[in-house]
Order: C-alpha cells, then sequence, then structure tokens
C-alpha cells in the first residue's frame, strides 16, 4: 500500500478522518494525497438566472476554487507534522463521484469521513462515492475522534461473497501487519458464490498462507441485525478495524430492504475498510 488518497469536503479545517489517513501513509510509509471537488463555476450558472445574479454565483465559485488550492499549504504542514513528506494536494471541479473515481484509478486505497456533511443519507453520501470508485478499496472513518492507526486487531465480516473476499484481499497489508484477526461469521446463512469450487473455500487457509493467523467467531443470531450483531461482535474483541464487503444489490434495491452496509456506517465507532 503506497498511495493514499482522502477526499475531505471542508478544507479550512480538517475532520479527524483527514488526519487518519495522514496517519495510515505514515505507518505504511506511503505517500497520501488530499482531495477536495468544488463545483465548477459553469455549474454555477443558470438560463433563468438574471446576469448580475449569474456574474455573482460565478465570482462566489472562483473564490470557493481559490481558497480550495489555497489549503495546500495547510495540508501538507499537517501531513509533516504527522510524519508524511510525501504528501500532494489536489482540487477538482464537478461531481464528486466522478472526481473520486478518476483519482482512485491510480491510489490503492480512498479514505472518507462520516461527518455531518458526508452522511449515507447526504447528497454527497459515502453509498455515492463508494459506488462512483467502482472497484477502488475504501475505507471509512466515523466522525468522532479516533485512535491513531494502530491496526494491531482487525476483524473480517464473512459471507462468502465476492465483495467480502475483495475486502479481505485489498485489507490484506493491514492483515498482515495485525497481530489478532478474527473471522465474524453467522453461521449457515452464507450466500456464497464459492459454492461451486471443491473442496469450498476456506478464508481462514487462504489468510493463513499469506502469513496471516486467524481465528473464526460464530454470530448468534438475536434478532437485532447483521449490521449491529458484527459492531457487536467488533467490540468485544477491541478491534481497530473492521472488513467487509460493500452491499452487492442495486442502490434501489439496498434502499428498500435496508442492509448491514447501511446499519454498519450509520453506528459504527471504528473504521471500516469495504470494497464494492
Amino acid at each position: 500500500m503506497k498511495d493514499i488518497v482522502v477526499y475531505s469536503e471542508s478544507f479550512k479545517s480538517w475532520f479527524p478522518h483527514v488526519e487518519y489517513a495522514i496517519r495510515l501513509a505514515a505507518t505504511f510509509d506511503a505517500n497520501v494525497t488530499g482531495v477536495c471537488v468544488c463545483p465548477s463555476p459553469e455549474a454555477a450558472m443558470s438560463v433563468y438566472d438574471a446576469p448580475a445574479l449569474v456574474q455573482e454565483s460565478i465570482k462566489e465559485a472562483r473564490q470557493l476554487m481559490g481558497d480550495a488550492y489555497a489549503a495546500e499549504a495547510s495540508f501538507l504542514a499537517l501531513a509533516r507534522e504527522l510524519g508524511v513528506t510525501d504528501a500532494f494536494w489536489q482540487v477538482a471541479d464537478g461531481d464528486v463521484p466522478h472526481s473520486m473515481k478518476l483519482i482512485g484509478n491510480w491510489h490503492d486505497l480512498l479514505v472518507l469521513g462520516r461527518t455531518p456533511d458526508l452522511a449515507w443519507s447526504s447528497s454527497s453520501a459515502i453509498g455515492d462515492i463508494m459506488l462512483g470508485c467502482g472497484g477502488v478499496p475504501c475505507l471509512v472513518v466515523p466522525e468522532m475522534r479516533v485512535k491513531p492507526p494502530t491496526l494491531n486487531r482487525i476483524a473480517i465480516a464473512w459471507n462468502g461473497s465476492a465483495e467480502a473476499l475483495r475486502a479481505v484481499h485489498a485489507a490484506l497489508p493491514m492483515l498482515i501487519r495485525a497481530w489478532k484477526v478474527v473471522i465474524l461469521n453467522r453461521g449457515g446463512n452464507q450466500a456464497s458464490l464459492m459454492d461451486q469450487w471443491m473442496p469450498g473455500f476456506d478464508l481462514a487457509s487462504y489468510l493463513q498462507r499469506h502469513g496471516v493467523i486467524a481465528e473464526s467467531h460464530a454470530l448468534a443470531d438475536r434478532g437485532e441485525g447483521i449490521g449491529t450483531e458484527l459492531l457487536q461482535a467488533a467490540g468485544a474483541f477491541q478491534t481497530d478495524l473492521l472488513v467487509m464487503g460493500g452491499y452487492g444489490h442495486t442502490r434501489l434495491r439496498e434502499r428498500i430492504l435496508g442492509g448491514a452496509t447501511r446499519e454498519v456506517l450509520e453506528k459504527t465507532t471504528i473504521p471500516v475498510l469495504m470494497r464494492h
């Protein structure tokens, strides 16, 4: 893991997830890129607006972009303070998910923060960014300040799905560093895509081949929702990170059915690494 990118909707003050991303880069001796996305001046115009209002909107959009460019010095100073010398600052204009998808193409990990302005249900929601970024692994940090990324204890939410396996693969650099890894699995409820293989795919054996010794823990069905049960189990093991696959349904179906993805992102107090 050498290239980490963090999206920050604020550049006048840095949310906890920005600091977390920089500390994570320091842990892995990686570089970190901060990204801010501003609406382009053209997006502020409307054929129905009065000329004076159009000019004012363009002026405000250009001022916002100018302030975003000026934030580079603050971001680089914070990175140096936290031990990262290879830091970069990028400003994009336009759509947030599309911009993050483009920059995600040359990064190993995208760090997002669950903030008051970037919740699961907002217009530029975490879910929209994750979907827009395709297969880029996303690490979501809760809005409260979290401890530095020691990553000593990691939990894996396992259901045998392709999304879960992709998330595990993306998390291997972190899993290798951990001294305790636990696989959280609700037995008998696996929608596995590996059933066609004989013998079946065994996650613990796969991890062991990569130098990761993991123990399995079966989740009891208490009727509280799989997301809540995952978070409770992760808390019981005092984990620093939860690894899980993003949802595999369409966005409309996910909104109708709910699901572990939404539940975890709404309630988590620890960082969550997902890959859709």
